[in-house]
């Protein structure tokens, strides 16, 4: 029998759930589960960034600067600050990484226009290239990943997955605030 199924009555008449003593209980045994679930999550998603950082000679973080610029970049570059926005990292990880990746061929940085205090980032043919090289490869990979989902429990999910981020953006605040 799964946990769900098995409800036991305590001694105060609350039913309990694999040794929960009242629905916040559960709940909270429930979310640091989904925090470890995450956590795993993540230590996989990286795992696979490095491999197709190592594939094109790169690294693991600057695999994700250039898979952010891939997304963000309308033709114009994108700044630092968005950047490192999207990454949530400092805007100096960005600025060293980006000027590493600039020695290698793979990113182009230039002063804004605007404003000389901003410097504008965009990929390199050859950034572009190396990128569409393995696209075929993370396609496949993703289809694997997601093949349980159909495309709109997949949309559904990603929309819930935005809404607990922003949700644990604010979370983040309480906590730096003592609430």
């Amino acid at each position: 029998m799964g946990q769900e199924t098995r409800r036991l009555s305590g001694s105060s008449g609350q039913t309990t759930l694999g040794g929960a003593t009242d629905l916040g209980s559960m709940k909270h045994d429930l979310a640091r589960q989904f925090g470890w679930e995450v956590a795993a999550i993540n230590v996989h998603l990286q795992e696979i960034r490095n491999f197709w950082a190592s594939a094109i000679g790169v690294s693991g973080p600057q695999w994700t600067i250039l898979t952010a610029l891939s997304e963000l970049d309308q033709g114009e570059g994108v700044p630092v600050n968005v950047v490192s926005k999207m990454l949530h990292v400092d805007s100096s990880f960005v600025t060293t990484q980006s000027k590493l990746l600039e020695k290698k061929g793979f990113v182009r940085r230039k002063t804004s226009d605007d404003d000389a205090r901003v410097v504008q980032m965009s990929l390199t043919d050859k950034s572009c290239k190396r990128i569409a090289s393995l696209s075929t490869q993370q396609e496949e990979l993703n289809n694997f990943i997601f093949s349980e989902f159909s495309d709109r429990e997949l949309g559904a999910f990603t929309g819930k997955l935005a809404a607990l981020k922003s949700r644990l953006e604010k979370a983040r605040t309480k906590v730096a605030m003592g609430i």
